[in-house]
């Protein structure tokens, strides 16, 4: 890709991955009861690696070293696999805000983990920003109920998120996003295949916007965003790309209001505009260090 072009396509790149992430909260909701949680992760997950397997086999990238493909599934069992089955189920366990609230610990995680791991540090606009992002998403979700199994499964699906942006970076300098996100999808519908009878089960009755919705959520949440992110993450530090998915709740809040005609509280709107201002806060000057280190 030229360098002057990519200044422009970073910024679309992250705008697109949040766009669809957003998109697959209502697509979920859409869902309702037709397809389990189980079923629905390895859906999307086995969609997405046959889409992105199969322009691979078209376009043939060169593939990394045994050690990093190791490593980018490792990565997908993590996120999107263990992330995807996990957060289906707290939702199960606890309501939609208290799920936001338990997931997005993981842009903290990740800033830590990035600080420590990947020696990227901590500049304290990013922490800053990250705090008050992260009292948005309280501020959306307060007064949320559920059980101690929700909450544990919710923690359990950010330390998986987590864990899988911080093995992912360190590769992505070394392979194509496409590959990268192949290898993680397909090791994510590897691990999620024991829900493959249910989702067989669950099939027959599906509606047919339902398998839409399921079409969906497998090619553009699942197969082209992550495809998008991995091209962003090359571009920028794991701890700030993270930093910048505290806007898929405002951004899925407005997508509900125009979709599913959810009219937000004043609870919505107010934490939403928290969260902007703490990405505002984080991430102000990005573009130009992004066009200087590219320079360089």
């Amino acid at each position: 890709m030229p360098a002057t072009r990519q200044p422009v396509l970073v910024p679309l790149a992250i705008a697109a991955t949040l766009g669809m992430w957003a998109s697959a909260f209502v697509g979920i909701r859409a869902l309702g009861d037709d397809v389990g949680a189980g079923a629905l992760a390895f859906g999307r997950l086995a969609l997405a690696a046959v889409v992105l397997g199969t322009v691979a086999a078209v376009r043939r990238p060169g593939w990394p070293a045994r050690p990093d493909v190791v490593r980018l599934a490792i990565c997908g069992a993590l996120w999107p696999g263990v992330y995807f089955v996990l957060l289906n189920a707290a939702e199960r366990h606890v309501d939609a805000g208290t799920a936001a609230i338990l997931v997005k610990l993981a842009p903290v995680l990740v800033a830590l983990g990035a600080a420590v791991v990947l020696r990227e540090g901590l500049p304290s606009r990013l922490l800053a920003g990250s705090g008050v992002a992260l009292a948005g998403v309280v501020v959306v979700g307060a007064g949320g109920r559920g059980d101690a199994a929700g909450v544990l499964l919710g923690l359990g699906a950010a330390v998986a998120y987590a864990g899988g942006v911080l093995l992912q970076k360190p590769v992505l300098h070394r392979t194509t996003p496409l590959v990268a996100a192949a290898i993680g999808t397909g090791a994510g519908a590897v691990l999620s295949a024991p829900f493959a009878p249910a989702l067989a089960s669950d099939l027959p009755d599906i509606s047919t916007g339902s398998l839409v919705w399921l079409v969906y959520l497998g090619v553009f949440p699942t197969a082209i965003a992550f495809t998008t992110w991995a091209y962003a993450l090359t571009r920028t530090t794991a701890g700030r790309m993270t930093t910048y998915t505290y806007l898929v709740p405002p951004i899925t809040v407005a997508i509900s209001w125009w979709a599913l005609s959810e009219t937000p509280g004043p609870r919505a709107l107010a934490g939403g505009a928290i969260s902007l201002a703490g990405v505002a806060i984080a991430c102000i000057g990005v573009p130009r260090r992004l066009r200087r280190r590219q320079a360089a």
